[in-house]
């Protein structure tokens, strides 16, 4: 193997790396919508935790690596109309992913809350919280991004 596929097969891992993420953090937003406990609300944000990483992990390997193989390949180029595209769609993708985890610590602050009062039972606020639209509308926004993204890594419009 050369150099470019190299950078190219460790470019395919952080974008699985990021999908994975982000089937985990949609589990966990899933499983947030029944939960109105804050121990619950707490325990979820452990494994969301995780995904967060992931997701972090795969926005930053694939932007960094992907213009790397575009600048190493003699076929591709930085300011191909596809690639640029994806630019775009990861700079989308990176704000309303980003802008998703400032709503998913809301519930997380407020159990936190509940927890040092000492109030363990259903709380309709936490509920509420947890079944943020805004929340959910960046995540979505931010899936909606990836997944263009990977159909433009696919199928390459333009080249």
């Amino acid at each position: 193997m050369s150099f470019e596929d190299w950078i190219f097969s460790i470019h395919l891992l952080f974008a699985a790396t990021l999908v994975g993420g982000l089937v985990m953090s949609w589990i966990v937003v899933v499983a947030l919508r029944s939960v109105d406990r804050a121990d619950e609300t707490l325990g979820l944000n452990r494994v969301a935790g995780v995904g967060a990483v992931c997701i972090a992990l795969g926005l930053l390997g694939t932007i960094a690596l992907g213009l790397w193989v575009a600048v190493l390949r003699t076929e591709f180029h930085p300011w191909d109309g596809w690639v640029i595209g994806a630019i775009v769609l990861w700079v989308i993708a990176t704000a309303a992913v980003l802008r998703s985890f400032v709503e998913s610590r809301k519930p997380v602050a407020k159990s936190r809350e509940l927890v040092a009062a000492g109030r363990l039972g259903a709380s309709e606020e936490l509920t509420t919280l947890n079944r943020s639209f805004t929340g959910l509308l960046f995540r979505a926004v931010g899936s909606v991004a990836i997944v263009l993204i990977v159909i433009d890594m696919i199928y390459k419009p333009g080249a």
